[in-house]
């Protein structure tokens, strides 16, 4: 799911169930009008009537309003899921090497190969390069095969009845109002994700509204059917997200055994060049971005794969939220951009989801500010390891070891 509410094959729309969430919270533009509050629940008819009133102050004419909600049901299964969101709790070594699969990688090249083209317009005119797209058009929907299968006009009108989160969907059903009227979207037959989220690279409406690009020439953005719609709809969102044209996104690097560890992580204040001052060294030996700002990533510790995080990673956190997804998708487009796969290392021993809890637990009451008591190795618990690694004397890597947990 892309930011946001956003895996797919089995495991792919097992990931993209548990991510779901994620990507409507992130993915909501600010380019539409706002739209006026609203009272969530109620009566649906005089709720969805009131929706019709907000669309036609939008723009939307009242014939695509009334076509767009006629019939509109509350759905069970989508309140379901939106109450028992999954967590992800596998690390970057299990859900890469099970996502960036060989067989991906092949029909991720086979498609760069058949839209060609398509993926040439894109770079030219947005400057995001094939490997970027491709790598998450298979993480999102496996190449379109699994899209999701839930009425997206009663998902989002589910979701917007409801009073959870209205204020994050109600603006989404009515984009998908002037997506009807554009003829974009069949509000009967279209189906996609559990949270309203559309098309071959699983966007939500307001962005579909917002980047939708016609890249087949048939006078629609339909991300559902059209490959290349989706490719230069892509694009021109992650232009958008701030990519910039010619600059790497994640590069994979050895590391020394003594290194300032604490300085790791996300957010870091050095270069490249500067940690390739200090014996860090690019598997592929191109230094040409020394000067560009680069976070070591290492996402289980010192002891396995490493990576310099460049400016344009902060994409794959604005489209997805989860460390792990978004590291796996950065790696995936380098594979398909050439690189070669990446070291596993000999990462440290992990954490059982108890003994996370326990850590968190520890970390908060050492004032540490670790958000849920979750067992999810997330960014701020990450930086509050490494606060505590450093102070007992420990390679301040982030990573959770049982080491640590019996340190403190």
């Amino acid at each position: 799911m892309h930011r946001s509410l956003k895996g797919r094959s089995a495991l792919a729309l097992l990931f993209a169930c548990a991510l779901a969430t994620g990507a409507a919270a992130q993915q909501a533009p600010d380019t539409a009008a706002p739209v006026p509050a609203a009272p969530c629940g109620g009566d649906l008819s005089a709720f969805l009537d009131g929706v019709k009133k907000d669309a036609i102050a939008a723009g939307a004419s009242a014939e695509a309003a009334d076509k767009a909600l006629a019939g509109a049901e509350i759905d069970p299964k989508v309140l379901s899921r939106d109450r028992a969101q999954g967590v992800f709790r596998q690390t970057f070594l299990e859900f890469s090497q099970r996502t960036v699969s060989q067989a991906r990688l092949d029909i991720g090249r086979q498609k760069m190969k058949q839209y060609a083209d398509v993926f040439a317009r894109a770079e030219q005119e947005f400057g995001v390069p094939a490997g970027v797209i491709t790598a998450f058009w298979a993480m999102e929907t496996d190449f379109g095969a699994v899209q999701g299968d839930f009425n997206t006009r009663n998902a989002l009108v589910t979701l917007s009845h409801d009073c959870r989160r209205p204020e994050l969907f109600r603006p989404q059903l009515i984009a998908l109002i002037e997506m009807v009227q554009h003829g974009d979207l069949d509000p009967q037959t279209n189906t996609g994700a559990w949270a309203g989220e559309i098309g071959q690279v699983q966007m939500l409406p307001r962005d579909i509204v917002a980047y939708g690009m016609d890249g087949d020439g048939d006078g629609h953005v339909r991300l559902k059917q059209s490959g290349p719609d989706a490719i230069l709809t892509a694009a021109k969102f992650i232009q958008h997200l701030g990519f910039e044209r010619g600059q790497p996104w994640l590069q994979e690097v050895t590391v020394p055994d003594d290194l300032p560890w604490e300085k790791s992580g996300l957010g870091g204040t050095m270069t490249a060049g500067e940690w390739f001052s200090l014996g860090v060294k690019p598997r592929d030996g191109n230094t040409a971005f020394a000067n560009l700002e680069g976070d070591l990533v290492l996402p289980q510790g010192r002891l396995g794969p490493a990576f310099i995080a460049y400016p344009n990673f902060k994409i794959y956190l604005e489209w997805n939220k989860s460390f792990i997804y978004t590291t796996s998708a950065a790696y995936f487009a380098t594979r398909l951009s050439g690189a070669p796969t990446y070291q596993k290392g000999t990462p440290e021993q992990g954490l059982s989801n108890d003994q996370m809890k326990q850590l968190q637990t520890k970390l908060d009451s050492l004032g540490h500010d670790v958000g849920e008591i979750d067992g999810i190795l997330g960014s701020g618990t990450r930086v509050a390891i490494q606060k505590e690694q450093l102070r007992l004397g420990m390679p301040a890597d982030g990573w959770a070891t049982p080491a640590l947990l019996g340190a403190l």
